[in-house]
């Protein structure tokens, strides 16, 4: 039955898989790669996890996730539940030891655990019934865009598939994807009417309006509306000279500005969360209307004033040409054509372009010199260090910021090339997961640059993946964001106590550790040192660098806003 599984998960359009093998997914490992199924080896399975999730953001497809039964399927939890919160379209293949054998030391209720941590539960149920949920598997996974966990228990992963389903399998072809469906013509027309009576409009883009760009450019020309993104959706609209890159924790002041400033904003395949939404504060003077394909998306985290069930893309094109519709003209979608001034003024353009880059804004630089005869002396400024890096690094690029104090230096300090240059592992708000998340990139997008931005406590946790990357031979930088502690709990509770022990660390020398898997390693306390990155851009990028980045420590802005949060 492992062959036929491996086979039929091959020919539904699984390209490539990442994991950890033991004897409860060897098998069908090795069917998967008989069936033309990449494998890429992981060295623990929720760096695995993490590489499958972020390989499915950057490609759209559905990618497998191979580990061992129990413990391996444990390992792997907080990678899954990462995946199944981004809707990222992952099927894990796991053993899983006979409802039987509850005795065994590897079981566990895995059904339940999937479910608990938001992936659906699938399993093979008999050898007859193994082609059409393997079917059911892969195409929830790919037409939902859901992770889900498919259990093989060991007591049929030798057992024979009956002739007839064999047949059915030859027979089986890749899931024809999501459907689009198109808005009710009455929720057009109010979402119409509320655009054309704005006078400050502002039009959010999502993950889930990924393929709906040219159609919100086109709309927010006709309305004068400015354009913002969710964290998710960082890239989305940057080839637009009105976009203000992401909306909540990660504006600059100047773009929270605008938007607070909006009298209406419509979101698009963006869940409108308390990180882009700053807690509400910059949705109190708007009117919100909210479009997305899936209903429960609808308010779960924010009070909407409409909601319109549908494609993004067509939504967008449906609402642009009732606009058109309401003002007689032809073609209110072509480029220029008699478009709104709305939120399109001289002073605002003005406002955009001096809002747009985090590297633009004015800051204080608390960099610490080196002193000679003192070791350990020296710590750069966290935004130096990434706006140096910026101007470095090469603009094909892909940026994976960890979670922590630090993460917004990396996450919008580090300019993107587009869209699928960005990935942020933060829907479950672990820290830990962007090394390997950069690794899943990176496979995923041949010839761009992997940039990680970690701090040194997500690091340590994860970094058993260097040897992956390594191996690989990945063009990846490791920006680790080193401050000797977990510097979000040291902020957090500074000023409540002085007993941080258990959130400040030694000293570690990050550089010889990263060498000592085969990576570069660099030390760096102040701008000069940044000089030898220059060495490995210009080199051939066969190995990954790690750079050890010793800041000085102090709140970020975006952990501020967790702070007024309540977080």
């Amino acid at each position: 039955m492992d062959e036929a599984v491996g086979t039929l998960i091959g020919r539904m359009g699984a390209r490539r898989m990442f994991g950890v093998v033991g004897s409860g997914n060897f098998r069908v490992t090795n069917a998967m790669a008989r069936a033309g199924v990449e494998f890429v080896a992981a060295r623990h399975e929720m760096g695995a996890a993490c590489m499958a999730d972020a390989h499915a953001r950057a490609t759209g497809e559905l990618t497998v996730l191979t580990v061992h039964q129990g413990c391996g399927f444990s390992n792997a939890l907080t990678g899954i539940g990462e995946a199944a919160k981004a809707h990222s379209p992952v099927l894990v293949v796991t053993g899983d030891t006979p409802g039987d054998q509850r005795q065994s030391n590897f079981w566990v209720d895995q059904d339940k655990v999937a479910e608990g941590m938001g992936a659906v539960p699938e399993r093979v149920h008999s050898p007859a019934s193994a082609v059409r949920d393997v079917i059911r598997a892969v195409t929830t996974a790919v037409d939902q865009r859901r992770t889900v966990v498919l259990s093989l228990p060991l007591d049929l992963q030798n057992a024979e598939v009956p002739e007839r389903e064999v047949a059915r399998l030859e027979q089986a072809a890749p899931p024809a994807g999501p459907l689009r469906s198109a808005p009710a013509p009455e929720a057009v027309d109010r979402l119409a009417e509320l655009l054309a009576g704005a006078r400050r409009p502002v039009i959010v883009g999502g993950r889930g309006a990924a393929g709906a760009v040219p159609g919100l450019r086109r709309l927010a020309e006709v309305t004068g509306a400015l354009l913002t993104t969710s964290a998710a959706g960082r890239g989305l609209l940057q080839e637009d000279e009105w976009h203000l890159d992401v909306m909540g924790g990660f504006s600059t002041e100047g773009a929270a500005e605008l938007i607070a400033g909006a009298d209406v904003i419509v979101a698009f395949g963006a869940a409108l969360n308390r990180w882009t939404t700053r807690g509400g504060e910059l949705l109190r003077h708007a009117t919100v209307a909210q479009v997305d394909d899936r209903r429960e998306a609808f308010g779960f985290h924010h009070p909407v004033d409409l909601a319109v069930l549908g494609d993004a893309a067509l939504t967008a094109e449906a609402v642009t040409a009732a606009l058109a519709g309401r003002t007689g003209g032809g073609d209110a979608a072509a480029p220029g054509a008699g478009a709104a001034v709305g939120y399109r003024t001289p002073e605002v353009a003005r406002k955009v372009a001096a809002s747009l880059d985090w590297a633009d804004q004015p800051f204080e630089d608390t960099s610490e010199p080196v002193v000679e005869g003192e070791p350990g002396s020296g710590r750069i400024d966290p935004r130096l260090l990434t706006n140096v890096l910026d101007r470095m690094l090469p603009d094909e690029r892909v940026v994976v910021p960890d979670g922590g104090n630090f993460n917004a230096y990396p996450a919008m300090h580090l300019r993107v090339p587009d869209h699928e240059g960005y990935c942020v592992p933060l829907a479950f708000q672990s820290i830990g997961l962007a090394l390997s998340s950069a690794i899943g990139a990176a496979v995923a997008l041949p010839g761009r640059v992997a940039v990680a931005g970690v701090g040194d406590g997500g690091f340590m946790m994860s970094l058993v993946e260097l040897d992956t990357a390594v191996r690989l031979g990945l063009p990846l930088v490791v920006v680790v964001y080193n401050d000797n502690a977990y510097g979000a709990e040291v902020h957090h509770f500074v000023h409540e106590t002085e007993d941080l022990d258990t959130v400040v660390f030694p000293e570690t020398d990050i550089a010889a550790i990263a060498a000592g898997y085969g990576c570069h390693g660099l030390t760096v306390r102040q701008e000069s040192d940044l000089e030898a990155v220059r060495d490995w851009v210009d080199g051939p990028r066969d190995r990954p660098l790690v750079i050890d980045a010793k800041i000085t420590s102090f709140p970020s802005w975006v952990l501020a806003h967790s702070f007024e949060a309540g977080e």
